[in-house]
């Protein structure tokens, strides 16, 4: 990606366009239906097999949640330090490890779990993707299926989450790192 101020114009539009696009985990799709573009146009406008107009960029700065201004300066690195405020629910602060809106849709953290969190629901939660737990500290308590184990410090599992499942701990605070879909943020987060 071209971050020179020398570059052409048309170029930098080019590289901001596609680099706020994937930033925000938005398809071509999703922004050319904002933009009011046929998906094909925006395709080659980010490759540079057409040539950008003026008239198109009130509708992709729109569709990108940026002014006509911020699309037309220079491209700016973001910042790679995730700096996000912890999350805290039933039982577990989390702090995110990743930025918002990963392309893979998995996000990834550092959670402690309280003691107190030592009473599963019934019935289990299930949902959409895949978690992996990796342990720290402590012992994790995880219900997964008929299973019923303990995950100790340097221990890791994934398993899917179409299974039902639920961890917390029988004593003392546990510390993990998991990875976690959108969908397993927000269940983990309420049971």
């Amino acid at each position: 990606m071209t971050d020179d101020l020398d570059a052409p114009l048309d170029e930098r539009v080019r590289n901001r366009i596609r680099l706020l696009r994937t930033e925000r985990n938005l398809t071509l799709q999703q922004v050319a239906a904002a933009a009011h573009l046929d998906v094909s146009t925006l395709s080659r406008l980010e490759s540079g097999k057409r040539r950008l107009a003026i008239d198109h960029l009130p509708g992709l700065a729109g569709a990108l949640g940026v002014t006509v201004d911020e699309l037309l300066g220079p491209t700016v690195r973001p910042d790679p330090r995730v700096q996000r405020d912890p999350i805290v629910g039933a039982g577990m602060t989390m702090w995110p490890l990743t930025h918002y809106g990963t392309a893979t849709g998995l996000q990834a953290f550092r959670c402690v779990i309280d003691a107190e969190r030592s009473t599963p629901p019934d019935p289990l939660p299930v949902h959409e993707g895949r978690d992996w737990i990796y342990v720290l500290s402590g012992r994790l308590w995880l219900l997964l299926g008929e299973d019923d184990l303990t995950i100790v410090p340097g221990e890791a599992v994934e398993f899917s989450t179409l299974t039902p499942h639920w961890f917390g701990t029988r004593a003392g605070m546990v510390e993990i790192i998991g990875i976690f879909g959108s969908h397993g943020e927000r269940v983990h987060l309420s049971h």
